[in-house]
């Protein structure tokens, strides 16, 4: 369960070295930091993480501090899976990608996912019973995976015995992150 004092709170961030979106990473590890948390992004290798924007267009470099690899999923409250397509789908084929997603549905543990971050979840089998969001194309993988997909800016599913927070896009970020405050305060 999350800890209730602010600083005490660890979210672990997951993505690939190329590909996600910018304001998906960036925009929540800031805030989650100016709220006290420690934020720890883990990506594939300890290259650099070359977002995009839309998408397309370069963005910042990130530098991870650790591995997917080397993440120890115990260690942290809440697990944040940004999106970004090329990102998403390179994602969701590492196995450490499952077995982290894993280790928190198991516990109860929230998960927070925007934009493409849900395949992750459908690629490990969570998504069952769930209602969720995401982006528009991942509706029919959603619904084949046995979740109800809808067209809201945030969605927080508490059932199946862990919660979930998803959102569409980055345009959804403050409602993604009131909801992410939310899970990490009340634990």
């Amino acid at each position: 369960m999350p800890h209730t004092d602010p600083d005490a709170r660890r979210v672990l961030a997951i993505v690939t070295n190329y590909g996600v979106e910018q304001d998906e990473l960036v925009v929540p590890v800031k805030h989650l930091r100016e709220q006290g948390a420690q934020v720890s992004v883990a990506a594939v290798s300890d290259d650099g993480i070359r977002t995009l924007v839309g998408d397309r267009d370069p963005g910042t470099t990130v530098r991870p501090d650790l591995t997917l690899a080397d993440v120890d999923p115990a260690a942290y409250d809440l697990l944040l899976i940004p999106g970004g397509t090329l990102n998403a789908d390179a994602l969701r084929l590492e196995e450490a990608t499952i077995r982290i997603v894993s280790s928190f549905a198991a516990s109860g543990r929230p998960v927070a996912a925007i934009c493409h971050g849900p395949w992750a979840l459908v690629e490990g089998g969570y998504v069952r019973g769930k209602t969720l969001t995401s982006y528009a194309s991942l509706r029919t993988d959603i619904l084949n995976a046995g979740g109800t997909w809808v067209d809201q800016a945030v969605v927080r599913d508490d059932s199946t015995g862990w919660p979930l927070i998803t959102s569409r896009t980055p345009d959804d970020l403050k409602d993604f992150l009131r909801e992410i405050d939310t899970v990490l305060t009340k634990g």
